[in-house]
């Protein structure tokens, strides 16, 4: 009930930045992007969409460095990420969807899977606090900006950078299982076992990918902030084909805005109604035209509403095709000292 109020609250700001924009400029604005303007954000987002993938294939060590296994996952996290922008369950409704192709299809294991999930939300969240950090420097020399939207800005890059370097060293620091060591001695714990067993062999994956693969590690949070500069040039490349071309540091301090904007908007669905209103704001502070902004921001709704549609089309299609694992790949998700690694969650 909370995820469809939050979902309303976006509806009705989203209906309000409406009727305070000159919707005929909006418009205008949106028609001069043209068809190869429409092509290239849809590759430009193609390109952060597959290195994106590529940074979570580091964190699977079932899934072999490969192209062909850079495809499926791609693929998977196509129906995931399609999942968590319509169902009203934050970020996080098409999280289960990608574990379950993952064993459905390529025969990885739930606690393979869910440990790399976790790890990857993580890996983007440290990456995106490095990138908004640049941003931030940025914002903070643009005179057109007001004191007040930098504090905002500040304000909010702190309180995500320390929301997710608690979420990191609760992993770095295996808190679950500690926990879990804790409640062993309940009279209860027994009833517990199993799930407790989880605990520790997620736990022991955070630890083995932080500690004993800092490569694996320093790649993919290296691709991971490659990831949100090419988001970065999607702005610019937008306002390029609409012909109201921009800086490289105007676009990346744009980009930081609306990230952080969508961080803290988390609890409803693809941020509907914030990302729009952060955008009015700081093109109104950049150029004097909010309109601009509201085009852009629609132009990437647009780009989004493809990806929803290809991510669902692909879920509809796994959905009714049967699983059809050979051996090799089906044994691929086990680890030998995990056998229970196949097992549900």
């Amino acid at each position: 009930m909370a995820r469809l109020l939050a979902l309303l609250l976006g509806l009705a700001l989203l209906g309000f930045i409406a009727s305070q924009a000159d919707l005929a400029e909006v418009w205008a604005a949106m028609r001069g992007i043209g068809f190869l303007g429409v092509l290239a954000v849809l590759a430009i987002f193609m390109a952060a969409f597959v290195v994106d993938s590529a940074s979570w294939q580091l964190m699977l060590p079932s899934a072999r460095l490969e192209c062909v296994w850079l495809l499926r996952l791609t693929k998977v996290r196509a129906v995931g990420e399609a999942l968590n922008l319509v169902v009203p369950a934050g970020s996080l409704g098409g999280e289960p969807a990608k574990a379950w192709l993952l064993k459905r299809l390529h025969g990885i294991g739930y606690r393979e899977a869910a440990a790399s999930l976790i790890m990857a939300k993580t890996v983007n969240l440290l990456a995106l606090i490095a990138f908004c950090a640049v941003g931030l420097f940025l914002i903070w020399r643009e005179p057109r900006l007001t004191d007040a939207f930098r504090m905002a800005v500040a304000v909010g890059l702190g309180v995500l950078a320390l929301g997710v370097f608690g979420f990191y060293a609760v992993q770095y620091c295996r808190a679950a299982s500690r926990l879990a060591r804790l409640v062993a001695g309940w009279r209860f714990a027994a009833a517990l076992e199993r799930y407790l067993a989880h605990i520790h062999d997620v736990d022991d994956r955070f630890r083995a990918f932080y500690g004993a693969r800092r490569g694996r590690f320093a790649l993919a949070l290296l691709l991971a902030l490659v990831n949100w500069t090419i988001n970065m040039a999607e702005v610019y490349a937008i306002l390029w084909f609409l012909g109201q071309p921009i800086t490289w540091a105007e676009a990346w301090a744009i980009e930081t805005a609306a990230q952080l904007v969508r961080a803290g908007a988390f609890f409803i669905p693809g941020s509907l109604g914030a990302s729009e209103a952060v955008m009015v704001v700081i093109f109104d502070a950049l150029s004097g035209r909010p309109a601009l902004g509201l085009a852009v921001a629609l132009i990437r709704r647009g780009r989004e509403a493809v990806w929803i549609a290809w991510g669902l089309g692909l879920g509809w299609l796994y959905s009714v095709t049967p699983a059809s694992l050979p051996a090799a790949v089906a044994t691929r998700g086990k680890s030998p000292s995990n056998p229970a690694d196949s097992s549900k969650p």
